[in-house]
């Protein structure tokens, strides 16, 4: 009988190992659709178009008009902002992973010598959230990591909280991939420095948006 339960684990140990390695390997559901290279031209110039503005909106003072002995005070000048959409970002990505020439990035195509290359890459914004899906090589598979959470900032830091994280379409614990993340993060801190022109960023009703200081 003893031997029969045994044999049972194993069979049932087997199985499941099996399932997670399929569901590893498994392509999960896009979290945004494929651009084409005319869209992504179009959308990577409208993000350069956007932060131009911005940047020139950040360096302009408020105007000083004539002095005046009025008791009122001066109310404070809005801040300028920048309100970038998840087609824009994913544009702007597929260039800057070293896609030169505007067309899209594929399971071929790679970033370099880095490790883990990148050789495609996804996002989009949802409310507050962030979803991101990049496909790298893992011990010679290719595979779709996805990840979602909160992208904030402090101390002129840009920050990311994850509240959903897998690996092809198995699920893994948030818990037990932030501590790791989150040191990653550290390690790359010079690469999360805002720019100077930049006091605040979040993804707020599904776009990405920044704040001058």
């Amino acid at each position: 009988m003893k031997l029969k339960l045994d044999r049972i684990i194993s069979i049932a140990t087997l199985v499941a190992s099996l399932v997670a390695i399929l569901l590893v390997l498994r392509k999960p559901a896009p979290v945004a659709p494929r651009q084409t290279p005319a869209a992504i031209a179009e959308h990577a110039q409208s993000f350069d178009q956007k932060m131009a503005e911005f940047e020139q909106a950040t360096q302009q003072s408020p105007p000083s008009g004539p002095e005046t002995t009025s008791p009122q005070p001066t109310a404070p000048s809005p801040k300028a902002e920048v309100h970038i959409n998840s087609d824009e970002i994913s544009a702007a990505l597929a260039q800057t992973l070293g896609d030169a020439g505007g067309a899209a990035l594929t399971p071929d195509s790679s970033i370099g010598s880095a490790a883990p290359a990148i050789k495609d890459q996804q996002v989009s914004f949802d409310g507050d959230l962030v979803h991101g899906q990049f496909l790298t090589e893992i011990a010679g598979k290719d595979v779709w990591i996805s990840v979602s959470g909160h992208i904030g900032d402090k101390d002129g830091y840009a920050t990311f909280d994850p509240t959903e994280f897998k690996v092809g379409d198995l699920s893994v614990p948030v818990s037990l991939v932030n501590p790791a993340l989150q040191k990653k993060l550290a390690e790359a801190r010079d690469r999360m420095k805002l720019p100077d022109n930049v006091g605040g960023v979040k993804v707020e009703n599904g776009e990405l948006v920044m704040q001058s200081k």
